[in-house]
């Protein structure tokens, strides 16, 4: 019985995929495994039977992934499980920042109890009548599983569309309609676009992605969505850009003190992929990528060891070992495993950065001495039959 463990609410339409295999404890310290969403697990004591992490979510910066990789312990996320939710609300932002709708709707609010309400409500929606985004011209930065979506939907409402993104999969790319324009040099594009909607990691590279010199390049009165990370925008670039009028309003999900004081700003409470739906599948797909690698071995969408897909086990035995990627670990374990070369009817190895990932299928019981050798190499994080 593995017994699993959530840090957070997690939905019960996705638990409820867990086999009778699978028992859900409050005891997070007896845990195989755990499932979390905003939980910060940095201090998080790991236990010696702990195997798996999944994020219900993508964003990981929750979870220190190297030092759960060291203790042999494989990190899911769930890309794409919440992305329409999170496109759905860019597309609200692109609205209420064009419309001006929470203007209007704060003006009644004001005016709720005024017996001439109706009569006045012609003289004063002029101050909020805005703009139409059918014919403008959106720039997409990051065209993953969330991008790939508002760029295509950018198209269903008659926007051009400009999409930017260096590591763009064949995948992704072939998921883009027709119609969005790759770019290859968005200096070039910066002053011809009148949303920006950034969908970008947030990473070393990328912070304060939007900085002066780029408000500098927008044109003037440019509405700037921003639903992947608050620190993608430079805070003092913004403000300046806000009160200049280069950017017309900035519309985050990620709301702190500072930008929560500036004019012309439009902030959400993080609902991104708060939705029930997201929720959900978000779960779903986490609760399968646990099974999957307990019961198969196999990883999907790991963010601290290499994805692996493994057939169907049809041997007495299936080996994994999770190690650092290091030539001599693998000289070691291909010396010790070459007692086994009769027995071996396939291997599967993979790497990533820092860590790697072997498989072997064996047609016999694993030898006690073996696994004893290979579990205790320096180097080897987890030894584990399927």
């Amino acid at each position: 019985m593995m017994r699993v463990s959530c840090l957070n609410n997690i939905s019960s339409v996705g638990l409820n995929h867990f086999t009778s295999n699978y028992q859900i404890v409050e005891d997070q310290n007896q845990s195989e495994l755990i499932l979390v969403r905003s939980a910060k697990m940095h201090e998080y004591p790991i236990n010696d039977n702990l195997l798996a992490v999944a994020r219900a979510g993508a964003g990981v910066n929750n979870i220190p992934l190297d030092k759960m990789a060291q203790a042999g312990v494989v990190v899911f996320n769930t890309p794409g499980a919440n992305s329409n939710a999170v496109k759905e609300l860019v597309v609200a932002g692109m609205l209420i920042a064009s419309r001006d709708l929470i203007g209007g709707f704060n003006w009644v609010k004001e005016n709720k109890n005024d017996p001439d309400l109706q009569k006045n409500v012609e003289k004063a929606k002029k101050a909020y009548g805005g703009n139409e985004i059918l014919g403008k011209t959106l720039l997409v930065v990051g065209l993953g599983a969330i991008g790939g979506k508002v760029a295509n939907t950018g198209v269903s409402l008659g926007m051009k569309v400009l999409g930017f993104d260096p590591y763009l999969s064949e995948n992704a790319r072939r998921m883009l309609d027709h119609n969005v324009e790759i770019i290859e040099d968005l200096y070039k594009v910066y002053g011809d676009a009148d949303f920006i909607s950034l969908h970008l990691p947030l990473l070393d590279s990328t912070k304060n992605f939007m900085n002066k010199e780029v408000f500098d390049r927008c044109k003037d009165n440019v509405i700037v969505l921003n639903f992947a990370r608050d620190l993608l925008v430079d805070n003092q670039a913004l403000k300046d850009a806000l009160s200049s009028g280069k950017v017309k309003k900035y519309v985050t999900d990620f709301p702190d003190s500072f930008v929560a004081n500036l004019e012309n700003v439009i902030y959400l409470p993080h609902l991104g992929a708060s939705t029930e739906e997201s929720e959900e599948n978000c779960a779903t797909m986490a609760v399968h990528q646990l099974m999957s690698y307990v019961e198969k071995g196999e990883i999907n969408n790991s963010v601290n060891f290499p994805n692996i897909s493994l057939d169907k086990l049809e041997t007495e035995t299936r080996l994994t070992i999770l190690a650092k990627n290091d030539p001599d670990i693998a000289r070691h374990i291909d010396s010790l495993m070459h007692k086994l070369s009769h027995a071996i009817k396939s291997k599967v190895s993979k790497v990533r950065g820092d860590y790697a990932y072997y498989v072997f299928d064996i047609d016999k019981k694993m030898p006690e001495d073996i696994l004893s050798k290979l579990s205790q190499y320096e180097g080897v994080f987890k030894v584990r039959i399927v």
